[in-house]
């Protein structure tokens, strides 16, 4: 089990500020080593010194030569540095991708890509990080001249396609699909960065991405679209212009229910696509129900899987809806999340009613 040590403040009920080593994991689980109480900065600032030490102990330093003299006498100044590991690490995931060679040996490309990975950060502050890296950046007029080229379709579908050739995806393929908003720090739109739904609830103007994936979330493809457009409407360009680029000859998309419309439902079954919809139910399924009955006083097991025909109606198949399986699976986890839900929002209308819960205006 990995321990990590932190030094923590804490003010007591006296006033005073308790300075503390805390042991935490992963799981959570906690020890904490009181060093003393101090009543003023300097206090402080000396038990915080402590614990440093406290927490240096046993711990040698890494002779890196930086003692050395020049013939002046006096240490030598150190004019650079470079993290040629971290650097050297990615530039050889970026090259197994088979990204360099989508590319054609783009460096610009390779430098940004690499730079948001160590910092995800502005193109402009990209140069920064390529510095703090170690790394000689191009001039951001070199960056913006760059731009219309690397962002040609050609370019994307390049990378697209090595992106499925790593993955190794086969005749029948399952995909995953959904998509995101980026919004714009501007309250004009130009026709494509456009006022529209906004999953951070915000009202400047967005740009729609969607992303598809493998069955593992190794990602395929990746398109934008106006920010205004609906994100059922996004599914089927993307998919399809995969399916084509790739000689797809089965595929089946994996979505939440809100992704895929019954127009979408329509559209998938005439191009020869299969879908799963993951969803929540509001209600016990037959196929539970009957379940039960039968194995009356009985817990689910974890992980039962539960299979349903779903027959279209004719009205539903009259709009080219085809008949349905739905597979229902029980998960103890979720159902203990589930059912803890359930009684905080019981116990907070019970203190409601009691009079118990007060309400904040802002």
């Amino acid at each position: 089990m990995l321990w990590v040590a932190y030094v923590h403040t804490v003010k007591t009920s006296s006033g005073a500020t308790a300075v503390q080593i805390v042991w935490s994991t992963r799981r959570g689980s906690r020890q904490i080593e009181h060093l003393g109480s101090a009543h003023d900065h300097g206090e402080v600032a000396a038990l915080k010194a402590a614990a440093r030490q406290r927490l240096a102990e046993g711990q040698g330093a890494l002779d890196l030569g930086l003692n050395t003299v020049g013939v002046d006498g006096e240490p030598l100044e150190i004019v650079a540095s470079k993290c040629s590991h971290l650097w050297e690490a990615l530039c050889r995931a970026y090259q197994v991708l088979g990204f360099d060679t989508a590319a054609g040996g783009d460096e610009v490309l390779r430098d940004l890509v690499l730079a948001r990975i160590i910092e995800p950060t502005s193109k402009a502050d990209s140069l920064r990080v390529l510095c703090e890296t170690g790394i000689e950046p191009v001039d951001y007029r070199t960056v913006t001249r760059r731009l219309p080229i690397i962002a040609k379709p050609a370019v994307r579908q390049a990378l697209s396609a090595a992106c499925a050739a790593r993955a190794g995806l086969g005749p029948a393929s399952l995909v995953l699909y959904d998509v995101s908003t980026l919004y714009f720090e501007t309250d004009a739109g130009d026709g494509f960065r456009a006022a529209g739904f906004s999953k951070e609830r915000r009202l400047e103007a967005q740009i729609t991405l969607g992303l598809l994936t493998d069955a593992t979330g190794f990602p395929l493809a990746v398109e934008a679209f106006e920010g205004n457009k609906a994100e059922t409407a996004t599914m089927l360009p993307v998919i399809n212009a995969f399916k084509t680029a790739h000689n797809l000859t089965d595929v089946t998309v994996v979505a939440d229910a809100g992704m895929i419309s019954e127009a979408n439902q329509i559209a998938l079954q005439a191009s020869g696509l299969s879908f799963i919809l993951g969803t929540k139910i509001p209600y016990v399924p037959d196929a539970v129900a009957r379940w039960r009955q039968k194995h009356s006083g009985e817990d689910i097991p974890d992980g039962q899987v539960f299979t349903q025909p779903w027959p279209a109606t004719t009205g539903e198949k009259a709009r080219g809806i085809p008949d349905r399986v739905i597979y229902y699976q029980y998960r103890h986890d979720r159902a203990r999340r589930a059912l803890r839900g359930i009684d905080q929002q019981i116990a907070k209308a019970e203190r409601a009613v009691d009079g118990h819960l007060t309400r904040r205006f802002t």
